[in-house]
């Protein structure tokens, strides 16, 4: 009868069970969802950049399709990235604006709200023309954040294995 001597197959059977068992799972799984997330950063605020400016108000019954340079500046100083949450089983990171520009009104005297300037870029108001700039970003973006996020859980196999 044939035999087969497998030499290595303990340090092999040992590295499987490190990778199976890793005590810091949330630390692996994040470095590969940031790399993910930062990505999608790129991308939108590559598309925030691209925003048409003007320093015009919409006049009645007309929609404008631009905003302020101060709503602008506003937008990509107020982006980012938060902490890495568990959702159900999932994990994940939310990318969004935060804080106020320095458009000051009435209404808002210490400067008005970056997700709501975004918001309204987006959705699109009374006065202002829709413009989905944070879906483009997210969809022209998608496939490159999925491979830089495998890239990354490749990369730490490889330092286990």
């Amino acid at each position: 009868m044939a035999t087969i001597k497998a030499t290595g197959m303990d340090e092999l059977v040992a590295k499987l069970e490190r990778l199976t068992s890793l005590s810091n799972s949330r630390e692996f799984i994040g470095k590969a969802i940031y790399d993910g997330a930062a990505v999608v950063k790129t991308a939108l605020l590559m598309q925030t950049n691209a925003l048409p400016v003007a320093q015009k108000y919409a006049k009645p019954g007309e929609k404008i399709n631009t905003i302020t340079s101060v709503q602008k500046a506003g937008l990509i100083s107020g982006f980012g990235i938060a902490r890495m949450r568990k959702d159900g089983g999932a994990y994940n990171v939310k990318l969004g604006f935060d804080g106020y520009n320095g458009q000051k009104t009435k209404k808002w005297p210490n400067g008005q709200p970056n997700a709501m300037i975004a918001r309204s870029v987006v959705s699109g108001t009374s006065f202002r023309a829709k413009n989905d700039f944070i879906g483009r970003a997210a969809r022209s973006s998608r496939a490159a954040a999925e491979k830089a996020m495998e890239a990354k859980i490749r990369e730490q196999i490889d330092k286990i294995m």
